[in-house]
């Protein structure tokens, strides 16, 4: 009579999540070791976190006790993503909001230098182009921290970003109350051109920026007064109806000290009026340059939503800093991933194309693995009942 055989739960394994994770592997020998601050053991090393919070951000998790749940419950996940001995929530959740912020900014940091150097840049006659923006992020009462106004507490992200790869750059936390003006100066480097908004126009930010030799385009307000130095020529069937050298400001007031280049340019009926110091670009260029900014805005809006990086997992101010790195990570390493398997920018259909497949590999090497592993145990109990 044929023999039952216990069915086996093999290894489920996902090359396609391995090589997601791969640029990350070359990292790791520069990341300081993050040890215990006390006698008691890590339950989770900065291997672990890092994994569980790519993970989260990858397979959009809706909040750190479903991906807890997962980490449990999913075998995948418990295999390949959890700490070898699991994790409990309470030990997830302090880590999160206590380690690892030293080692993820290494990482980061690190990441960012790899995929520039790997992703062509898309607008290369207009040089290093970085978008500055701030945003949001809601949080709860308890986190004191996070001043807004009364009965609401927020926190801004502030972000520098890379327009001709569409990847971040550099990134800085604060109360919702925090002015973003200030942070120009630690995004942009020397040579570099920001790209900004009306809410960063500072006329004496404006000398101090062409002073360092920070470049940049900066929308004014409509309404500012204008001292015409220098007339340009621009073609008159272009957007642009305006290309002039001015002070800017009321003289004696907040007039610029430095002459600045202005354009004006019209589109669906709007006008726009950009403060520049790059003089190398003809009006058009400077008009195409501000339009980028969007870039920004398209990418602050497909973050938020599709991996889920505003949904708290942490309350501190260290944790909730631990938790938009690693959402950046996780958008870095599928930049990375994009550009070297289909040549394009990040999309949705490709991360979901990635999702799928990591499934789908999960699925056939448990079907390979219970075969070959079938197989084998019937060919020895064949051999021994010869």
């Amino acid at each position: 009579m044929w023999r039952k055989f216990k069915k086996l739960r093999p290894r489920q394994k996902s090359k396609t999540f391995k090589k997601l994770m791969a640029p990350i592997m070359a990292i790791l020998s520069k990341v300081p070791p993050l040890v215990s601050r006390g006698d008691r053991p890590l339950q989770m090393t900065f291997e672990d976190q890092l994994n569980a919070l790519v993970f989260y951000h990858l397979e959009e998790h809706e909040s750190g006790t479903h991906l807890i749940q997962v980490l449990q419950e999913d075998t995948f996940a418990r295999e390949h993503i959890a700490p070898k001995d699991g994790i409990k929530k309470s030990s997830f959740f302090e880590a999160i909001n206590i380690r690892g912020l030293e080692q993820l900014t290494v990482v980061f940091n690190e990441l960012q230098a790899q995929a520039a150097a790997t992703i062509p840049k898309q607008f290369e006659h207009l040089g290093d182009l970085v978008a500055i923006d701030g945003s949001l992020i809601n949080a709860v009462l308890s986190m004191t921290w996070a001043d807004y106004r009364n009965g609401s507490k927020k926190a801004k992200v502030h972000l520098g970003f890379d327009i001709n790869r569409s990847i971040p750059t550099k990134l800085y936390l604060t109360d919702g109350l925090a002015g973003e003006r200030p942070f120009v100066d630690q995004i942009l480097s020397s040579e570099q051109s920001g790209v900004l908004d009306r809410g960063y126009q500072c006329h004496k930010r404006f000398d101090q920026w062409q002073e360092d030799g920070r470049h940049f385009f900066c929308r004014i307000k409509a309404s500012t007064k204008k001292e015409c130095l220098q007339v340009h020529e621009f073609k008159s069937e272009s957007i642009v109806f305006y290309d002039a050298m001015v002070l800017l400001g009321t003289p004696g007031v907040n007039q610029t000290e430095k002459p600045i280049r202005l354009v004006g340019y019209k589109v669906g009926g709007v006008e726009y009026w950009i403060a520049t110091d790059r003089y190398d670009l003809s009006a058009e260029d400077v008009a195409q340059a501000y339009k980028l900014r969007w870039e920004i805005e398209n990418f602050f809006a497909w973050w938020k939503r599709h991996l889920k990086v505003y949904h708290l997992i942490a309350r501190s101010e260290y944790g909730l800093m631990v938790q938009i790195l690693a959402g950046l990570i996780t958008y870095l390493l599928l930049a990375i991933y994009c550009h070297e398997n289909y040549n394009e920018k990040v999309t949705i259909k490709r991360v979901r194309e990635l999702r799928i497949q990591i499934q789908n590999e999960i699925r056939n090497s448990n079907k390979k693995k219970y075969k070959r592993a079938y197989r084998k145990r019937r060919r020895n109990y064949s051999r021994a009942k010869t």
